[in-house]
């Protein structure tokens, strides 16, 4: 069963980015998912799998604000 991610969340990941950032915004929600590293702000496309597995904890919008 699909976890509900919503665009705006903010989520922490396992995996780090290139840059060091961990924690990425959910830009547009679907099969796929656009996410932004909020350490740089580079864009990329993940899978829906892909992103459920690498999820390491769901932040609130306004703790990163």
């Amino acid at each position: 069963m699909p976890v509900k991610i919503e665009a705006g969340e903010i989520l922490r990941l396992k995996k780090k980015h290139p840059c060091g950032g961990d924690r990425f915004e959910v830009m547009r929600a679907g099969m796929d998912f656009r996410i932004k590293c909020l350490t740089c702000g580079s864009q990329m496309r993940i899978d829906r799998r892909k992103l459920e597995k690498s999820i390491a904890e769901r932040l609130d919008k306004r703790q990163e604000e």
